[in-house]
This record gives C-alpha cells, sequence and structure tokens, in this order.
C-alpha cells in the first residue's frame, strides 16, 4: 500500500468538503494518508474529526526547522537549479511573485523535513496556489512523486508559475472538461494523458425529500457562498435594484458570510433594498435546507468557478437555477433543460431571465426534474468519490528508484543527525 501526504493550502476547510471526503476514500481503500496544511487552522475552526496532533501544519514553522531547511535548501541546490531559473530569470512574474517563490522553495525544504520520517510515496495538493509549489519542492527533494488538483481561478486567474507546476507533476486533475482543454491550449507541452478529468458531487435526498414545485410568493431568489468579491454579490444587488425599478415582487435572501459583508450592506442601503434582501450569514445545514426548499430560483453570479457545489446541491433538490454561462458551469447547467444560463456581466439579461422564469414557474416542472437527474447521473457524491480513487492509485503504483530514494534519504538524514 502507498503512503501518501496530502497537502492543501488550509486543512481542514469548511469551504472545501471535499477535500477531506477523498482522504477518507483513500484511507477506505487501505492506504495510509498523512494530512497536512501549508496554514494552521484557528482553535475554535472545525477540524473535520481530525485532531490538531493527526495533521501536520506547516506555518507557523519554527526557527529550528527554518534553519534546518536552508541546509536541505543548500544540500539540493543542483536538483532544484532549474526550479531557481525559472523563478529569477523566465516568465512574466512580478519582482514581488519571484520573492515569494523563492520563499516558497525555502517552505518546501522545510515540509521535505517535516515528511521524512513518514516515508512517504506520493504527495498530492489540492488547487493550484502557493501550496502546489511547496508540494512540488518537497517531492523533488524527497525523490517522490507529486500531483495536483485544479479547481477554477487556479486555472484562470491566479496562474503564477503553473506551467512548471504542470510540467514536474505525475499527473493533474482538474474538475471539469473545460478545465482541462484550458490547460491544454495554454500549456500545450503538456501531454493530454496526463490530465484528467474528475468530477465532484453531492449527495442527494431522497427523492420524498426533493422539492415538487413549492411556490412561494412574492418570487424568491436565494443565493449561496461566500461573500467574498469573485462570487460578485455586488451584481446580484445592483440586479434587484434593476428589478425594483420594474415593479417586479421579489425577495432576495443571500447565505453565506465573509469580508464582503459591510460593503454589501452599503449597497443594499444605497439601493434601497432593505425591504428586498436579506443578508443571513452562514446557515447550518438543516437551515440551509430550508433556504433551498422556499426559494423559487437559486441564482450564482461569480465572475469565476469550477464547476459549484452550491449549484449541484439544488439542483439535486430538484431547485431551478440561473447561472453564468462561464467555465465548466454548462457541463452541469443545459441552458433550459436542467437550468438557466445568463450572459455574463449582464445585468440586463439576468434581470430578464428571472422575469421570464417567474411568468413561466409553474411549468417548469421538467427543468427540476431534469435538474435532479443531471446530478444524479454525472455529479453525485459517492459515485465520484469512488471513481476519484479508482483513477488516482493507479497514477502513484510506480517503481522509485532505490538509488534515488537513498540520496534523498542521506542528505536529509545528515541534515537532522546535526541538530
Amino acid at each position: 500500500m502507498a503512503r501518501i501526504a496530502y497537502f492543501a493550502n488550509q486543512f481542514p476547510s469548511p469551504l472545501e468538503p471535499y477535500v477531506l471526503d477523498e482522504i477518507q476514500a483513500l484511507r477506505a481503500s487501505g492506504e495510509t494518508v498523512l494530512c497536512s496544511s501549508a496554514r494552521k487552522i484557528h482553535p475554535a475552526q472545525p477540524q473535520g474529526g481530525h485532531s490538531e496532533q493527526e495533521i501536520i501544519f506547516l506555518w507557523p514553522a519554527g526557527f529550528l526547522l527554518l534553519f534546518r531547511a536552508l541546509f536541505v535548501l543548500a544540500a539540493n541546490g543542483p536538483k532544484l537549479k532549474d526550479l531557481f531559473w525559472r523563478i529569477c530569470f523566465q516568465g512574466h512574474e512580478s519582482f514581488v511573485r519571484r520573492l515569494r517563490a523563492l520563499a516558497h522553495t525555502w517552505l518546501g525544504c522545510c515540509y521535505a523535513l517535516l515528511l521524512k520520517n513518514s516515508h512517504i510515496d506520493h504527495i498530492h495538493v489540492h488547487h493550484g496556489y502557493f501550496a502546489s509549489w511547496i508540494a512540488m519542492v518537497a517531492a523533488r527533494v524527497l525523490n517522490v512523486s507529486y500531483s495536483i488538483t485544479l479547481h477554477g481561478s487556479d486555472v484562470l486567474l491566479h496562474r503564477a508559475y503553473l506551467d512548471t507546476k504542470l510540467r514536474n507533476s505525475k499527473f493533474c486533475i482538474t474538475i471539469s472538461e473545460f478545465n482541462k482543454q484550458r490547460l491544454l491550449a495554454d500549456y500545450p507541452q503538456i501531454p493530454a494523458e496526463k490530465i484528467f478529468v474528475q468530477r465532484l458531487g453531492v449527495d442527494i435526498p431522497a427523492e420524498s425529500a426533493a422539492i415538487r414545485c413549492n411556490i412561494p410568493h412574492p418570487f424568491t431568489l436565494l443565493a449561496v457562498g461566500r461573500l467574498h468579491p469573485v462570487k460578485d454579490h455586488a451584481f446580484l444587488l445592483a440586479a434587484c435594484a434593476e428589478l425594483k425599478k420594474t415593479n417586479f415582487p421579489f425577495l432576495c435572501r443571500i447565505a453565506g458570510e465573509g469580508p464582503e459583508r459591510p460593503r454589501l450592506q452599503e449597497l443594499i442601503k444605497n439601493y434601497h433594498l432593505e425591504h428586498e434582501v436579506a443578508l443571513l450569514g452562514q446557515l447550518s445545514k438543516p437551515e440551509l435546507a430550508e433556504e433551498y426548499a422556499s426559494a423559487s430560483l437559486v441564482v450564482l453570479t461569480s465572475r469565476s468557478e469550477g464547476i459549484p457545489l452550491v449549484l449541484m446541491e439544488a439542483m439535486g433538490r430538484s431547485c431551478v437555477v440561473l447561472a453564468p454561462d462561464i467555465t465548466g458551469i454548462p457541463e452541469l447547467v443545459l441552458d433550459g433543460r436542467t437550468g438557466f444560463l445568463y450572459t455574463p456581466g449582464s445585468l440586463l439579461h439576468f434581470a430578464a431571465m428571472v422575469r421570464t422564469i417567474s411568468s413561466v414557474e409553474t411549468m417548469l416542472g421538467y427543468v427540476r426534474e431534469g435538474a435532479r437527474l443531471r446530478v444524479e447521473r454525472l455529479f453525485e457524491r459517492k459515485t465520484n468519490l469512488a471513481a476519484f480513487v479508482e483513477m488516482f492509485l493507479p497514477q502513484i503504483y510506480t517503481v522509485k528508484s532505490k538509488t534515488e530514494a537513498s540520496d534523498a534519504d542521506s542528505v536529509l538524514q545528515q541534515v537532522q543527525l546535526s541538530f
């Protein structure tokens, strides 16, 4: 059986339940999985059934670990020279970004030291942000393979050094066909067979619990997600103001918490939407289920996404959804058949779609049924987790060179014995 280090920017995270799902699925198949996090979680944060002692936290790193990592960095200089060359002399990253990459290379050596006595065979890192560079460096130092999962903004927006991360990965997993085609177009040097599409999934309520044309009055919009700029709730509020101008009767309920709350509260006041819009904060699962059950339309207004779990959850409950026609969303939302799409950034189109959906609300039973069936067939959590394990494990079972392994052990052992 393999020993796998599973690395994330922050673990566990309530916003990324799929990370814990994948770890549990790999463990259930008999593999040993070490959970590790680039950042230490807040003491009050739920830890997904893990004690703090079970998780390897990289940062904050102690002085001794950072000092020892300098020796590992020096000893592995020849092995890492192509990475240093890429950081300093290639690409179009900013000076600050290059400095950060150098720091992350140092942290990669720290991570290698933390993993040294665990005798891992493979490192898998979730998301293509800074943790992926750290994992790549640690894997190089330890002479093990590493792989990466990419979602949405790490493919489209925050792509620093992604060419190098992909080239050095043994394989890459991404959550939509759109992402795969975008990666192949942007990085033609990466072989297509190295990139796997593995969809996420959600639990689907029993059919008796599904919504059956529950039509509240007035027409109720529900948005679920972090109050973060990328989710663009400001666009939703501007659309609500547009709807109010036309005397369209509606309510808009926004579930979620985040740094955008003060700005959104100010916009609600400026648009005079105090009676139409409610910021609900973070809701429990039962509370969120009630919101889904009473919503006329579940809306998403994000600027960038993979394939959102929120849409899967809503459609699995037979909700009608309206989402922007971006990235991998059309792989889930088939316009007019399993939900509706609007032109990204168009307030007028969004508002027009809301009014149209409201006018035919009683005739959308086929859309509700199609939404649920779409999620059952392609986005069911247990089925997709089993497919993840079936795809993942064969990729990491290769014979590692004993010479390479002993060389890596030798360097790290010397550093350990010195301190």
